[in-house]
């Protein structure tokens, strides 16, 4: 199950926040098809937000084809993205990130780093300053 966490300061709207957090989960293997995604219910509940947002975020994930509503039952995924938590190149980049913050680089310089590195050599793709795809 995905935790949603809601930043109001972010300038990003709610609804894309939960399509982002929910596509991170896929990548990274915390959710896989299958799994049920939280009732609109319990995230309001865990996040205070309408419940109209949460249901827009997850008819946006449908379009997508990433889950499906079934009546009376949930919301579910229907199917997965890449293969980043099999990676071995997680292990370095957790290595990476560790002597990042080990030199005394902050939580915002690492991501400005990496993010410049992504963007060259991925320019087709520039990134948002939430790390999705734009």
């Amino acid at each position: 199950m995905v935790d949603y966490r809601i930043d109001r300061h972010s300038g990003v709207a709610t609804y894309l926040q939960i399509v982002q957090q929910t596509k991170q989960a896929l990548r990274l293997g915390m959710l896989r098809p299958g799994d049920r995604l939280p009732t609109a219910r319990e995230v309001v509940e865990a996040t205070a937000i309408n419940p109209n947002t949460v249901l827009k975020a997850y008819r946006e994930l449908e379009r997508e084809g990433l889950v499906e509503a079934r009546r009376g039952l949930g919301t579910f995924v229907r199917r997965g993205l890449g293969t980043a938590a099999a990676s071995p190149l997680r292990a370095e980049l957790e290595d990476w990130a560790a002597r990042a913050r080990q030199s005394g680089l902050e939580r915002e310089d690492v991501a400005a780093l990496f993010t410049a590195v992504l963007d060259t050599h991925y320019p087709d793709h520039r990134t948002t300053p939430q790390g999705d795809p734009s």
